[in-house]
């Protein structure tokens, strides 16, 4: 099977509280809900009408079990999702302060490593990631072996020169300090896999990391030089940019009640990756990617809140932004 979206990397069981404004400390009853980036990306593309995979692991326990279900129900193909002896699947925790704009996020059974962090190169289906209309993975499956020599296999196995027209290979520059050793180690590894990478989805601190700091366009004009062919830099409160050798979009954000922020970034990567396929051009990819962010953000959890393409264009429509065919191709 040829999939539109292939991502790989962290799973895990979020786990956020029911009491909205108060620290963990306080919280009284918690829901549970599929997390990880890189999954939250697979079942965002599949809202969008994609056929999605991820490869990742879990621990060999019923939290294992529910993240297998999550996946089903969201319509994510789980055949390379394997559990892991002897591991537990991970949680992570955080308190949801809408008024600070604060999520602080603490993670529970990544340390000393993390089931995910188990994906061995020899494992891998590379005929899948080679033949993938998009394959999607993220600066922390870097951080660690045996999942370092897996992702970089995944990449080799995409040589850039060889990418039919209209396959993209996605690094999200995702850096979390906490998995890593330095910014320098980060970077290292981050050099060894962009040769590959076609689009490269960061904020202004994953790009540092990456190519080094300097203003969101030097730092786009690092990422075009080390070959990648369009570079997106996330600007906060300012929208988001992206940049081609031939042409430099912005987007301005779509306003909505923030409720939790987090997963915000894994709907924007969904529905990305859905303009791309559909080949809108770069400013409505965006528009919508932006607009689907910003709906989860007004939503409690991630994986649940993941809009359809109806949801998307009704906000851009209230917002008096560009509604692109929002069908996919």
């Amino acid at each position: 099977m040829t999939y539109d979206v292939l991502t790989m990397g962290r799973i895990s069981v979020d786990i956020y509280p029911n009491d909205i404004g108060v620290g963990l400390a306080d919280v009284t009853s918690f829901g549970k809900y599929l997390g990880g980036s890189p999954s939250n990306v697979a079942v965002a593309a599949a809202r969008h009408g994609r056929t999605t995979a991820v490869i990742t692991r879990t621990g060999d326990d019923p939290f294992g079990t529910y993240l297998h279900r999550e996946l089903a129900k969201f319509g994510v193909d789980d055949r390379f999702v394997a559990p892991v002896p002897g591991l537990q699947t991970p949680a992570t925790f955080c308190a949801i302060i809408p008024a600070t704009h604060e999520f602080p996020l603490y993670f529970y059974g990544r340390f000393p490593t993390a089931p995910d962090l188990q994906i061995k190169a020899e494992e891998l289906d590379l005929a899948a990631i080679r033949d993938a209309r998009i394959f999607w993975s993220t600066v922390t499956g870097l951080c660690q072996e045996p999942s370092r020599s897996a992702h970089i296999a995944a990449h080799e196995a995409r040589p850039r020169a060889e990418l039919a027209e209209g396959q993209f290979t996605v690094l999200d520059l995702d850096y979390r300090p906490m998995f890593w050793d330095s910014e320098d180690a980060a970077r290292e590894q981050v050099a060894r896999v962009l040769p590959h990478v076609t689009v490269a989805i960061g904020n202004e601190e994953e790009c540092a990391v990456a190519v080094g700091h300097g203003t969101p366009d030097e730092q786009a004009d690092r990422l075009l030089a080390a070959g990648v062919e369009i570079a997106v830099v996330k600007l906060g409160p300012e929208g988001v940019m992206a940049k081609t050798r031939t042409e430099r979009v912005v987007s301005a954000p779509v306003p909505v009640e923030t409720l939790n922020g987090l997963g915000a970034g894994d709907s924007f990567g969904g529905a990305f990756c859905h303009g791309l396929l559909a080949g809108w051009p770069l400013a409505q990819v965006l528009d919508y990617a932006n607009a689907s962010g910003a709906i989860v953000a007004s939503r409690l959890s991630c994986a649940d809140a993941m809009p359809t393409p109806a949801e998307v264009t009704s906000l851009l429509s209230e917002r008096g932004r560009l509604v692109p065919e929002a069908v996919a191709q």
